[in-house]
């Protein structure tokens, strides 16, 4: 029974480490000025107006999906501990959504002036910017299956360049 609870770790490990890895949150470390409250207060309008959770939460299972290939590799215990362990870390994402929310908002908010993100509030509340928020589980799924398909076909040429 240790050795199946250590491979699940081993797997919910590598699921968090994996799903950091193509968070843009990564990118830059914050500064350690806070925000003006003005700007962090239309970050949060934005964020909303995004629907940046609604949007986490529908791209999340295509998250792991593409990830599961990588980590699973082939491997039938790996593949059923993996199943086993997504819906966990699935229901501890979702509870902590509010959080990433403000993470995500204090992001905006000091990157973006108050006029910008009054701009970006206006560009989601128009019909294109609704339509991009529409589309977006779309667009984020098919980006990911192609960022798959090109990641392969560079490996299927680097094989063939060593062979």
């Amino acid at each position: 029974m240790r050795h199946v609870s250590i491979r699940y770790a081993r797997v919910a490990i590598f699921i968090a480490v994996a799903l950091f890895a193509v968070s843009p949150l990564r990118a830059q470390a914050p500064s350690d000025a806070p925000p003006p409250a003005e700007n962090l207060a239309a970050a949060r309008e934005l964020i909303q107006v995004m629907k940046a959770t609604d949007q986490f939460k529908v791209l999340l299972p295509s998250i792991f999906q593409a990830l599961k290939q990588a980590i699973v590799q082939d491997r039938p215990e790996v593949a059923k501990d993996y199943d086993t362990i997504v819906p966990i870390v699935t229901a501890g994402a979702m509870k902590r959504l509010d959080a990433f929310a403000d993470v995500l908002a204090q992001i905006y908010a000091r990157n973006f002036s108050v006029d910008e993100l009054h701009d970006l509030i206006a560009f989601y509340k128009s019909p294109t910017g609704q339509k991009l928020i529409a589309r977006q589980p779309t667009i984020a799924h098919e980006s990911l299956v192609a960022g798959q398909q090109f990641g392969q076909q560079l490996v299927a040429d680097l094989r063939q360049q060593i062979d």
